[in-house]
């Protein structure tokens, strides 16, 4: 990471927090995204959704059911893997981020423990297996005002879909935490204006 990035990517994130005054929200995310954008807003993490990701099929479960799995204990499994994988109950959960079981779990449960219902944003993103059906099922959630999925190319037929370019080979959405260039400070996911989704602004 280069030095010019990293001062202007703290001029960034100064702005975007100034501009911000909707701040006791929650942002459930599919993986990484969520918890990097969350980061650079200096926010805590009301949601249990950070340093984790779920394949789309079982996110949407949770969306779907919000209410039932939040009640659910989560258990791990037993095998030998590089992290720990939680099963909240038909669900997966890959706590990538995570040295223990012990932390997964403990985390989990405190930030399921803060999520604000009242005052939620949905954030998916088409990767790990995500498939055109998955993306007509989010787009389909009703109960969910502010949602939003970022597509590795245009859907006009999805309300939520945000497309974020660059990643039309790979046909899916790459790692949009890291930076364009060597020198702007720009984050992939910055052209998503996210503050502005956060303050209420309808963006699609």
């Amino acid at each position: 990471m280069s030095k010019v990035n990293e001062f202007r990517r703290m001029n960034i994130n100064y702005r975007n927090r100034k501009k911000l005054y909707n701040t006791n929200f929650s942002l459930l995310s599919s993986n990484c995204n969520g918890a990097f954008i969350l980061h650079d807003l200096g926010l805590r993490f009301n949601s249990p959704f950070v340093n984790l990701w779920m394949n789309p099929g079982d996110y949407i479960k949770y969306l779907e059911k919000i209410e039932y799995y939040k009640e659910l204990p989560l258990f791990f499994k037993q095998e030998n893997t590089e992290y720990p994988i939680g099963m909240l109950g038909d669900l997966i959960i890959y706590f990538q981020h995570y040295k223990s079981k012990n932390e997964a779990k403990a985390k989990w449960e405190e930030r399921t423990k803060r999520i604000n219902e009242k005052n939620l944003f949905v954030l998916m993103t088409d990767r790990d297996g995500c498939t055109y059906e998955d993306l007509q099922k989010f787009d389909s959630l009703c109960k969910y005002r502010n949602k939003i999925v970022f597509t590795h190319r245009k859907y006009p037929e999805f309300k939520s879909a945000f497309y974020i370019p660059g990643f039309e080979k790979l046909n899916y959405v790459g790692e949009c935490w890291k930076y364009k260039n060597r020198i702007s400070g720009k984050k992939i996911y910055d052209i998503f204006p996210y503050v502005d989704w956060f303050n209420g602004k309808q963006i699609v």
